[in-house]
């Protein structure tokens, strides 16, 4: 008799342990914690197994887990830290910070990063920029001088710049399945960065992450150089014009790719960081 009432009790104790201690068990992982000494056991109880004690406290400074625990990864300082602009007036939507993976863009996602780069307040300006300059070397006679003139430098600019991104970041990395974005290097010399930074031109990411040739600045710039043919004046050698617009959005595509690279070095070592 003795002993079945001793077995009872025990079970009923085990019971008790796991039905108060079980969702701490699960939710932490830990030993609970053993009774302080043997005498707290009813009399005629059977031992229980000894558990383990809790893990003791790291001290300040330490760092303690588990060693099949997955440990956070701690990234170092980033170097290549982009912004959304360079000097607070250029877009910098396209740009990636360096050691950064992101997953692929959408096409309403390409589409307006197109948006964001030509209707930006920036881009009025620059395009202002460049029909100044292209008014003073009368590279459009047809457009005369004058207020009117420049009039008609500026709506071909900006209608050349706009064409251009939705070509080159939207349309064509749509249907190649490219990633128009710019990922900075970050790291290297001078020459070996710029070397990079002008050879995205030629070679970029598909959207699975993959190196490939960039179709989508080639042929998209050329395409949206050939779609100007439309609303410029007939020249007698419209190809000379074409594949001088073609170049010419290229060669500032490679500039704006130096300025993203080198930008988070200026904002570091000028600005630091303060943007």
């Amino acid at each position: 008799m003795k002993d079945r009432i001793s077995l009872g009790l025990l079970a009923a104790i085990l019971l008790f342990s796991l039905t108060a201690g079980g969702s701490g068990l699960c939710a932490q992982e830990s030993p609970a914690t053993p009774p302080a000494n043997g005498q707290d056991k009813p009399a005629g109880t059977a031992a229980t197994p000894a558990q383990d004690p809790p893990a003791e406290k790291a001290p300040d400074g330490a760092t303690s887990a588990k060693p099949d625990s997955p440990q956070p990864k701690v990234e170092p300082e980033q170097s290549g830290k982009q912004t959304n602009r360079i000097l607070w007036i250029i877009p910098n939507y396209r740009s990636v910070s360096a050691n950064t993976y992101l997953p692929p863009q959408s096409f309403k996602e390409k589409f307006w990063m197109a948006t964001q780069d030509s209707f930006d307040y920036s881009a009025f300006i620059y395009a202002g920029i460049i029909s100044g300059m292209s008014m003073a070397g009368k590279s459009e006679p047809e457009f005369d001088q004058g207020a009117a003139g420049y009039g008609n430098y500026f709506a071909h600019t900006f209608a050349d710049d706009t064409i251009e991104n939705y070509m080159v970041e939207t349309f064509v990395p749509a249907l190649t399945k490219e990633d128009p974005r710019y990922y900075t290097l970050g790291k290297g010399g001078f020459f070996k960065r710029s070397g990079y930074a002008l050879s995205r031109l030629l070679i970029t990411r598909t959207d699975s992450g993959r190196r490939t040739f960039n179709i989508s600045e080639v042929v998209g710039a050329g395409a949206a150089s050939g779609i100007g043919n439309v609303y410029y004046p007939a020249e007698s050698n419209p190809f000379v014009k074409t594949y001088q617009r073609w170049l010419s959005q290229v060669v500032q595509d490679g500039v704006g790719n130096l300025f993203k690279e080198f930008w988070p070095d200026v904002n570091k070592t000028l600005f630091h960081h303060k943007y």
